[in-house]
């Protein structure tokens, strides 16, 4: 995609986040987002990153004003950042800026494990109503869901070799709901997945060895098949 149509993309999407109110990016601005798409930001991690500071604005009170993309920056390199980790993509060495703000963004992000557990049980019980599994899909999901509600229950004074074998077993789980999604995927849609996950990766294949992209291309594919589902990610940290 070229820069200036990613820039139109987030300027759309911007503009339907903010009620039909356009806000244009230009200038400083354009800079801006041209850097996210220079970098690989792929447009629905910016989408997502844009999305979380929405919800994070709403949270506060009624909209005072529109948005100014600008004002999005953070999160869409927070969720870039945490994109890259998924996939176990390569990253730039961060600036002093950066290493400055990270513990600002962790704070602003971040979230306890039991709180990421309440999410994810929404989420599973969310992707469970949808019917899009499929039936053969209930025994896993049931098992899911009884230890979801077990995690919940007890993460809270969880600590060290307690706390690191529950999130190893929900790591565990977490890959057995990936496989499952993968394998529900019609061979059109997997086809779909594939390509995608090539375009994705596309801005990072010249600095990966081929192991290192087979690995990420595999993560990508995972991810997209789990979001296809709508199915929550049960590895925490």
């Amino acid at each position: 995609m070229q820069i200036a149509q990613y820039c139109r993309e987030i300027e759309a999407y911007l503009c339907q986040k903010n009620d039909g109110h356009l806000i244009r990016v230009v200038g400083p601005s354009f800079e801006l987002v041209s850097r996210w798409a220079a970098e690989g930001v792929p447009l629905k991690v910016a989408f997502s990153g844009i999305d979380r500071y929405f919800e994070r604005y709403y949270r506060k009170g009624a909209r005072r004003r529109p948005v100014r993309i600008d004002f999005c920056e953070a999160d869409v390199l927070d969720v870039f950042d945490e994109w890259r980790r998924a996939l176990g993509l390569p990253a730039a060495g961060p600036s002093a800026d950066e290493e400055e703000g990270a513990d600002a963004a962790a704070n602003r992000t971040g979230a306890s494990l039991p709180a990421q557990i309440a999410r994810a049980v929404t989420r599973l019980t969310n992707a469970r109503a949808t019917g899009a599994l499929g039936a053969g899909a209930d025994s896993l999901v049931d098992r899911a869901s009884r230890e979801l509600d077990a995690a919940r229950a007890s993460s809270r004074g969880l600590r060290g070799e307690a706390r690191r074998a529950l999130l190893e077993r929900l790591t565990a789980l977490d890959a057995e709901l990936v496989a499952m999604a993968r394998a529900s995927l019609g061979d059109a849609e997997r086809q779909a997945v594939e390509l995608e996950a090539d375009a994705e990766l596309a801005g990072f294949r010249d600095v990966m060895t081929v192991e290192a992209y087979r690995r990420a291309r595999e993560a990508a594919i995972d991810q997209l098949a789990r979001e296809r589902f709508g199915l929550p990610t049960l590895s925490f940290t």
